[in-house]
């Protein structure tokens, strides 16, 4: 019984020690990024939006055309015996040239639409790599509730036999069974917790399986060589809003041009009677009624508002990501520190446990109190390791960095 206790806790030993690695096991794996970014792209979300950044698209496209279009006019007239009638084309003059402020409102409409792709596309990418850090976490727990959930039942067994020598009194046997229930209530908990975290996995990658499980370890090392002002300004929600800017802008001015009036010429040729006539005609709308100057104004001040939007985006990206570093930062300075502390002490701490307890320099009720104890420390440690990379994937999304990054791998 000795034995399998000992080899149950040198198991438990070498998952302590592991768990500064598991994040770390895994290579860079092109195909594994293939995969993923793939995933991403079958998602119904990312689908929906990628129609309408097209539809924005063919929007874009059709005002880049010519605003008007001849029109063909026609009369026919009986006047006694003869037949009256005349056809003719108008054609109504872009004077203002609204088609170029049309064409760049169109540009700045694409950019805008690619950049609030790129954005839910980030999104998703990190929805996705915080429910695959949460499955592993979950996983993590699970083995651990597991691994002790035997050590507690080959506890009992050699509490229980301890107890017919005479070595140890009910009481100890009593605390055992009740360690133990607390250890089945944590194993239940944490197969619960994997099980939903497995089934979100599923949700959000339905080709997932345990063989694309770890996250390339580059995620959590490598540092994108850009400055602090050039992630905010090429961060998605920042270029669309500024894009969206520009397109009140030339919203505005294309408002202003509309409430000037533009010429329509035609020409027309027929018969009268015997006598065959040639007209032209000229039309010119008298804007003396309504200037439109109030839509002019209201369009002017939706420009002033799409700005402020864009400058308040700005800054609350700005302060997003300074959150995001410093919450980063501390997790991970924490999570060094705990892998140097932790490093070569989980076996050799195990061993005394066990030779105190088994010596009897260490009472049932205190051998059990270290052992819980020990479990608290090594939730812990799951715990801040996933802290740390959430952490870690929160500030490649706020800083827009996560593309570049699955690029990198």
């Amino acid at each position: 019984m000795n034995k399998y206790l000992f080899r149950n806790f040198i198991l438990g030993s070498l998952f302590a020690l592991s768990l500064s690695r598991v994040a770390f096991a895994a290579t860079p794996n092109i195909e594994w990024t293939h995969w993923f970014q793939n995933q991403i792209y079958q998602n119904p979300e990312i689908i929906a939006a990628r129609e309408t950044m097209n539809a924005a698209f063919s929007t874009a496209e059709g005002r880049q055309n010519p605003l008007y279009n001849p029109e063909l006019e026609t009369e026919f007239e009986r006047e006694g015996d003869d037949d009256n009638y005349s056809v003719g084309f108008s054609q109504t003059i872009d004077w203002w040239d609204k088609r170029s402020v049309r064409t760049q409102q169109a540009d700045y409409n694409r950019v805008a639409a690619r950049q609030s792709f790129k954005l839910i596309f980030q999104q998703k990418t990190a929805e996705s790599l915080l429910a695959l850090t949460e499955w592993q976490a979950a996983r993590q727990q699970s083995i651990l509730s597991l691994q002790q959930e035997n050590q507690m039942e080959t506890l009992i067994a050699l509490i229980t036999d301890r107890q017919r020598a005479g070595d140890l009194s009910q009481v100890d046997a009593e605390l055992a069974l009740l360690s133990f229930s607390k250890n089945l209530n944590k194993t239940a908990n944490a197969q619960v917790r994997l099980r939903q975290s497995e089934a979100r996995v599923n949700e959000l990658l339905p080709d997932w399986s345990l063989k694309r499980a770890e996250i390339p370890s580059e995620l959590w090392s490598n540092n994108p060589p850009r400055s602090k002002a050039k992630m905010i300004d090429e961060h998605p929600a920042v270029t669309a809003a500024k894009a969206e800017w520009e397109v009140s802008v030339k919203s505005a001015k294309l408002v202003q041009l509309e409430s000037k009036a533009e010429p329509t010429f035609g020409i027309n040729a027929g018969k009268t009677g015997e006598e065959n006539i040639v007209s032209l005609t000229f039309s010119m709308p008298l804007n003396v009624r309504n200037n439109f100057s109030a839509e002019v104004r209201a369009a002017n001040q939706e420009a002033l508002s799409a700005e402020a939007n864009y400058h308040a985006i700005r800054r609350k990206q700005e302060f997003a990501i300074e959150s995001s570093r410093a919450t980063l930062d501390e997790f991970q300075q924490r999570y060094k520190r705990l892998n140097s502390l932790l490093k070569g002490r989980g076996q050799r701490s195990e061993n005394l446990l066990e030779k105190q307890w088994s010596s009897g320099d260490m009472s049932t009720t205190e051998y059990l109190l270290a052992l819980q104890q020990r479990a608290e420390g090594l939730v812990a440690a799951i715990e801040l390791q996933t802290q740390f990379h959430l952490a870690r994937i929160n500030w490649l999304f706020q800083s827009g960095q996560l593309a570049f990054m699955l690029k990198k791998l």
